[in-house]
């Protein structure tokens, strides 16, 4: 499939042909006259060449213009309900809360709109009300306001790797959609398991011997069923106000009475992280402050932190970074890209895995978030 000009409203296929002849970018470009850069602009819809360029493609492809070029009709706007599974939040959802959709295993399913964001959000359907819930989700009846979401160029993630909009960005770029539904890592799997999201990140595999430990994720798949993409290494530790003014240094500090965190939710793996170091330290739940009280996702947790309603959490080095908060490493973990095997062939899946393979990608990856690759 070709990738969509967002401003002319013209499909490229030029990708999807050179590939099929066996031109690089750089051997197109240097027979048609021009430059990679264009071939590249091109083929990401980002620039419709002139009539003389398109037909020079054409000839040197041994393909007509009409191949290399389409006209592609907008998203149609449409008035209609319809029935959609709609992930997390379901005590929070309202009636006319947007909603971005994504058609996953021939599910319609719905992520909520983050209403923290400062910003105007793509909507493709507002929630009316629920038919029944279960398991985090809910199935509910949704007003259709767009037709857009039913095209195959868009995939849908769950995870709680606040880095995730990077990756969504890089996508973009090429013609594809990333929707984000931001999940802890154990529903995260779930999901992957219900075959509601494409993808699932999850940071609950451990490092053990310098190698991942994949146990969390093999219980749940088979290995010949699914496809694990080692995504980055994160730096897990205590996310503080800047300078750190309570000298929070290690785990034992959180039972201090002069300290209070937020926690995340079961099934998180800063939560596991924290358990298992309470643990280690023979530290009682009902002994640090805030023990019971939920943040649902890093960032949410660290904006805590930032407004001094509390004094620590367990987060992500870049979750601290993304709001200016000191950060106190305590472990490493692999974070890790979880995806069906009949998934692999997508046109976005094979874009997402070639943007992670990127040097670019990675290096700029790394500078924003701290963050390195396996």
């Amino acid at each position: 499939m070709g990738y969509r000009s967002q401003l002319m409203d013209v499909q490229s296929n030029l990708a999807e042909l050179r590939a099929k002849r066996g031109f690089t970018a750089a051997k197109l470009a240097a027979q048609a006259g021009i430059s990679r850069q264009t071939i590249h602009a091109i083929e990401a819809g980002l620039y419709v060449p002139n009539t003389v360029v398109s037909l020079k493609l054409a000839r040197i492809l041994d393909t007509t213009v009409g191949e290399l070029f389409q006209l592609e009709a907008e998203c149609q706007q449409i008035d209609e309900t319809a029935e959609a599974f709609v992930l997390g939040g379901k005590t929070s959802l309202f009636k006319g809360h947007p909603l971005r959709l994504a058609n996953v295993n021939g599910h319609t399913v719905g992520v909520a709109h983050e209403l923290e964001c400062r910003g105007l959000q793509p909507t493709d359907a507002t929630f009316l009300a629920p038919i029944r819930g279960g398991n985090g989700n809910v199935n509910a009846k949704v007003r259709l306001l767009v037709d857009g979401w039913k095209k195959p160029d868009r995939i849908l993630l769950a995870g709680n790797d606040p880095s995730a909009a990077l990756l969504a960005d890089a996508l973009a770029r090429q013609g594809f959609e990333l929707v984000i539904a931001y999940e802890n890592s154990s529903r995260s799997l779930e999901l992957l398991h219900e075959g509601l999201v494409h993808i699932a990140g999850t940071h609950l595999a451990e490092l053990a011997n310098g190698k991942s430990n994949l146990v969390p994720i093999t219980k749940m798949f088979s290995k010949s069923s699914v496809a694990i993409i080692s995504f980055a290494v994160w730096k897990e530790g205590l996310v503080v106000a800047p300078g750190n003014p309570k000298k929070i240094n290690g785990i034992s500090d959180l039972s201090r009475k002069d300290v209070q965190i937020t926690n995340h939710e079961p099934g998180d793996g800063c939560r596991r992280l924290l358990d298992d170091l309470r643990a280690k330290h023979g530290i009682a739940s009902g002994k640090v402050k805030g023990y019971d009280s939920i943040s649902r996702g890093q960032l949410p947790a660290a904006r805590q932190v930032f407004s001094g309603k509390v004094d620590c959490c367990i987060g992500t080095e870049a979750s601290a970074r993304s709001v200016g908060l000191t950060f106190l490493p305590l472990a490493e973990k692999p974070c890790h890209l979880v995806l069906r095997r009949a998934h692999l062939d997508l046109p976005p899946i094979q874009a997402l895995m070639k943007t992670l393979a990127l040097a670019s990608f990675r290096r700029a990856y790394s500078s924003e978030v701290g963050t390195g690759f396996r």
